[in-house]
């Protein structure tokens, strides 16, 4: 499935990343990586016409284990749920994946934070003000 125009305006990087695979022999996979403010997505192939993975922000707590050796970069991604998954990419010096995921993932954190705090202002701004109508009603 292509990306819907919308979403790819909102394009932070796009290339070629290796994804170790969950099982028994974990080889390394290529896979062409989208990132958006809100997620990584992985395609199987160039033309992102087959994804097979989602990882979005909200499920992702931090990138971790950065080791730069030969020609590839190495990271993990830690889930929420503590699940490690391994990435590496060659090593670009200044345009590198995992920079660009921690970059996006921090940008994702900080606008979610500025969210609660709101969204928390407004609860007590709306209970304080039910507060002070229930002491007028009962004013004499």
């Amino acid at each position: 499935m292509k990306m819907p125009v919308a979403d790819e305006s909102q394009v932070l990087k796009e290339g070629e990343i290796e994804k170790r695979s969950d099982n028994f022999l974990q080889l390394w996979k290529k896979k062409t990586g989208v990132l958006t403010k809100d997620c990584l997505s992985l395609f199987t192939d160039s033309q992102k016409k087959s994804k097979s993975k989602d990882l979005k922000f909200q499920s992702i707590k931090k990138v971790d284990c950065v080791e730069r050796t030969g020609k590839y970069v190495y990271f993990t991604v830690v889930t929420t749920e503590n699940k490690e998954i391994d990435f590496r990419c060659l090593d670009e010096t200044s345009s590198c994946w995992n920079a660009a995921i921690t970059m996006a993932l921090i940008d994702f954190q900080n606008r979610k934070a500025i969210q609660d705090f709101k969204s928390r202002q407004e609860s007590e701004v709306a209970t304080s003000q039910g507060k002070q109508e229930r002491q007028l009603a009962r004013s004499p």
